[in-house]
């Protein structure tokens, strides 16, 4: 059942890490709310066409910032949504230091704007904080089961540490807070090189070369289309639940599966081949939505086959890297 405060609306958003994917989309979808945004970003792992593109509306505003530092805002807003950081596996391997950073000082700075203003806060933690699960499927009761220092660590344990400073504010503070723990989410504007399973597919599957899965191919993710994703972040804004909540799709399929599923979609005459496991890679991912749908009346809308056919029509019309 939809909670009431779901019908709250936010005159203006700042939005920490909003020209990365998941965060223009979610800029996007404020501007239609007829919402200000104010979109904070140092465009280390995102591209300065992303903010251009959101420029033609008139109540968008791009900065470019390292949130690691004080964010310069003079403006007053009433929701903050802190997204900034190195999402992917090749980003965050290669930025190690920086992702840890952005999950300390990036989310005390971003609490520290909401408690200026009173503003709503929403982290976008992850489902990485479960690591390799031994619950199955995961609900935001489990506490996870992460490698502190493997090399995915640098990512999981940022986020591991953002929802814990996330909460001692809301404790401390009293900081209206809500941590959110997406779970794999993929659609149009993601980097066709960016490292992540869906956007390599696609780009090995279109290039008609061989789509390589990691180890057996039969791990398995949940995969939610991006416009689920942010319209989950945006009714858990606006609800005063505090969370954890898994914002993802529940519709669990092996990796070999979803390379199968791209290679129908996109006609493609690519062999699907097997390369070396991943390091700490988990072996199923997959939520219980539960909580979003009885505090939210969230569910995703957009099922993997149709999302995965708007994504490939999307990188055939992209522009090469």
């Amino acid at each position: 059942m939809t909670d009431p405060g779901a019908t709250r609306r936010f005159e203006r958003a700042v939005v920490t890490g909003g020209a990365g994917f998941v965060g223009a989309h979610l800029c996007a979808l404020l501007l239609e709310e007829d919402t200000e945004v104010i979109a904070v970003d140092n465009l280390v792992t995102s591209s300065a066409d992303t903010p251009d593109a959101l420029r033609r509306h008139e109540r968008f505003r791009f900065v470019r910032h390292d949130v690691t530092r004080p964010i310069p805002l003079e403006d007053r807003a009433d929701v903050v949504f802190h997204l900034a950081s190195a999402a992917s596996p090749r980003d965050y391997l290669a930025l190690p230091l920086e992702t840890l950073r952005a999950g300390s000082y990036g989310t005390e700075h971003a609490l520290e704007l909401a408690r200026r203003d009173s503003a709503r806060f929403v982290l976008a933690s992850t489902s990485e904080v479960y690591g390799d699960p031994l619950e199955h499927p995961q609900r935001e009761r489990y506490w996870g089961n992460v490698n502190p220092i493997g090399p995915r660590s640098v990512y999981d344990e940022a986020k591991r540490y953002a929802e814990a400073l996330t909460s001692a504010y809301r404790r401390e503070h009293g900081v209206d807070t809500a941590i959110a723990r997406i779970f794999n989410t993929y659609g149009p504007g993601m980097r066709a090189n960016d490292g992540r399973m869906i956007p390599a597919f696609l780009g090995q599957a279109l290039g008609n070369e061989p789509i390589t899965v990691t180890g057996t191919g039969e791990q398995t993710r949940s995969i939610c289309y991006v416009e689920d994703t942010v319209r989950g972040l945006l009714d858990l804004a606006r609800s005063p639940h505090p969370g954890p909540v898994n914002i993802g799709n529940p519709h669990e399929l092996t990796v070999r599966q979803v390379a199968e599923r791209i290679k129908e979609i996109t006609g493609s005459g690519s062999a699907i081949e097997s390369i070396d496991a991943v390091v700490d890679d988990p072996r199923r991912r997959c939520p219980d939505i539960s909580l979003a749908r009885e505090l939210l009346g969230w569910e995703p809308k957009i099922d993997p086959d149709d999302g995965l056919r708007r994504t490939a029509a999307w990188f055939r019309r992209a522009p090469s890297p």
